[in-house]
Parts: structure tokens; sequence; C-alpha cells
């Protein structure tokens, strides 16, 4: 029985070339490389211009296992592959009053409301765009990258630190996030 999704073979683009080494996958492309550890359980072989993901031969007992790697790995090839050829970008709102973002060479330097302002050095791989945001969102900080991992949780790490409360909503959100919001003291009666 094979997963859904790593039944799928990947293609790859014109000017993307994808190694296959004994301990790691290597992918390059127009954006970059990538060098990542080969996942566990599965079995990669490159046809003509697609990557092909097969099950490793196990034991019984490790057939589900085998079947969930089996859709992970071809996801993650998808990813490394979609990364080198138009990479991926994460969007985060900062919105308060007097709350701020700026960029400083490779290091964000936001004021959040506390009492200094906390300087976050990106890691290397993300890149930052900082802009004036429209309505209630004061700032926009745009995140790229061709590591779709790094990105997310570079956006989780800032997003990290100032989360967004529920009663007003300020803080730091990714962009089209729905904040539940509770009624204050005066919604009760």
């Amino acid at each position: 029985m094979l997963s859904r999704i790593g039944r799928r073979p990947v293609p790859i683009p014109d000017g993307v070339k994808v190694e296959i080494k004994e301990e790691t996958i290597v992918v390059q492309g127009p954006k970059g490389r990538l060098e990542k550890p080969r996942p566990p359980l599965v079995e990669i072989k490159i046809e003509g211009n697609e990557i092909k993901v097969l099950p490793a031969e196990v034991q019984k007992r490790l057939a589900r296992k085998v079947k969930a790697f089996h859709g992970l790995a071809r996801a993650l090839i998808n990813n490394w592959v979609t990364g080198v050829t138009k990479g991926f970008t994460k969007s985060l709102d900062i919105v308060g009053l007097g709350y701020r973002a700026e960029l400083k060479g490779d290091t964000l330097v936001l004021n959040l409301g506390y009492s200094h302002p906390i300087e976050f050095k990106l890691p290397q791989g993300v890149t930052a765009k900082v802009q004036k945001g429209a309505g209630d969102v004061q700032f926009q900080i745009l995140l790229e990258g061709i590591d779709k991992e790094l990105v997310g949780q570079t956006a989780a790490n800032i997003r990290k630190l100032r989360p967004p409360e529920p009663y007003k909503g300020k803080g730091i959100r990714y962009t089209g996030e729905k904040i539940l919001r509770k009624a204050g003291k005066g919604g009760k009666k």
C-alpha cells in the first residue's frame, strides 16, 4: 500500500540539478543550493526529469511508519525543488500603537511595548523587508528564503516575541490570521 502523496513524482524544472548522495540530497537551482539529509525508510530515484519516491521494503510491523515517511519524503523533496526555483515568503503584521519594526543589516529591531527594543538576528538564508502597514497594521515584515522550514521557523520565532493578545488584538500575527477576540469587563451584563 502506498501513500497517495508519495505516489506522485516530483517534476524537475529546467535549470534545477538534483544529486542523490549516500546521506544527503543536493538540490541546485536559480535561487540557490540546498543540501538536506536523506529521509529514512524510502528509496529515491531520478528517472528522466522526475524524482520518484518509493517505500523501502521492511517488516510488516513498520509498514505504517513507512507509509507516513513515503508521503513526508515526497513533500519535503517537492519543497526543496520549489524553494530553489521560486522561493518561499511568509508575511507578519505588527498591530499596536507605538509598535514598530526596522531593519539594520541582517538584524530586525522591534519596538513592541517593552522597556527596551528587541534585536532579532535573521538566520543565514532568510532575508526580510519591512514596510508600513495599512489600517490597524503599523508595520509589515516580509520574510523570504529558499528553505520553507527555515522561513516558517523564523516567522514563528518573531511572532513568539509578542503574540497577539485576545482583547485588542495587539502583537505580531501572520498576515490573514484571525485572532479570536474576547469581550472585556464591560461585555458582561
